[in-house]
């Protein structure tokens, strides 16, 4: 590929509606990005070169477009207008925004917004259902999926400002999440491993208003024996196969750990695990979902 003619390259946002796009596009517009909504892909590779031409001096120019079902006319055309951005030598990443589908037909029902697969013959169950098949191209390729079913705009917002802050295509960004299970798996975690094994400090009276991130907790857990080999298992994990995804030019690995809660084992781990690849020049990313942090 030649060198991208503008220094951050282009954003294109997708997902499944009423997952968010509306709050990650002005997300992004805050963030200084020219930001196009529902352009149709066969559009997107001249609109690329154009403003890579016209602001090729420009070192803060951030262009960000957004491509969903409301495009299902011109979806057919997507890989080729890939491949054209790709020719050009216009490095491009794709967001996709998703969440379960019990949760967008709550949005839905709350907002009274129509689907824009619904009509007189097609309920907005099976509208869901059908956008994301059409969309599956789009998820597929993304170098970042997030599942927005239990995240407030703020916490969307905060998310997509630290994706679209770095300012190189190269290396990996790892995003460690915690979870709870009582709460679901996240549908956006390329691992996920299971620490509900481990000495729970919620059964210890003192312990259970805390979290994994008061100090109480984390000697707790690091008087564990099994909390230090699970540790040390999950990190030699990471350790041997990051480089593999990093050499098949992955930008994004999300790595979740949950517990049964999501609010002591959970973060203690994600904690040690921050700190263990931050000292090793890795860009990391935190998400504690339980705790509605993000940092």
């Amino acid at each position: 590929m030649t060198e991208p003619k503008f220094q951050y390259g282009l954003l294109i946002v997708s997902g499944l509606s009423g997952s968010g796009k509306t709050v990650a596009l002005n997300a992004l517009e805050d963030l200084g990005y020219y930001c196009i909504d529902n352009m149709p892909a066969v559009l997107i590779p001249q609109f690329a070169e154009l403003t890579a031409t016209q602001f090729r001096d420009s070192r803060d120019f951030r262009v960000a477009v957004s491509i969903d079902s409301r495009n299902r006319y011109f979806l057919s055309s997507l890989p080729q207008s890939l491949e054209s951005l790709q020719a050009l030598g216009i490095d491009y990443r794709i967001i996709f925004l998703e969440a379960e589908e019990k949760v967008l037909v709550k949005r839905f029902s709350e907002t009274r917004r129509k689907h824009p697969l619904t009509d007189s013959h097609t309920p907005l169950v099976d509208g869901i259902r059908l956008e994301a098949d059409l969309l599956t191209p789009l998820a597929e390729n993304a170098v970042r999926r997030i599942d927005t079913s239990v995240m407030t705009p703020h916490e969307l917002r905060r998310l997509v400002r630290d994706v679209a802050g770095i300012e190189t295509f190269s290396g990996v960004v790892v995003l460690f999440e915690s979870f709870g299970y009582k709460h679901g798996t996240p549908l956006d975690a390329d691992f996920v491993f299971d620490v509900r094994c481990l000495p729970n400090p919620h059964w210890q009276e003192a312990l259970k208003p805390l979290t994994g991130l008061d100090e109480p907790v984390c000697r707790y857990l690091q008087a564990q024996p099994a909390a230090g080999e699970m540790l040390d298992h999950i990190r030699g994990f990471i350790e041997r196969w990051l480089p593999d995804f990093e050499q098949e030019n992955r930008s994004y690995i999300t790595v979740a750990v949950g517990c049964t809660g999501g609010r002591h084992r959970s973060v203690y781990i994600i904690e040690r695990l921050r700190d263990h690849f931050a000292e090793r020049d890795i860009h990391v990313q935190v998400w504690h979902r339980e705790l509605s942090l993000s940092h």
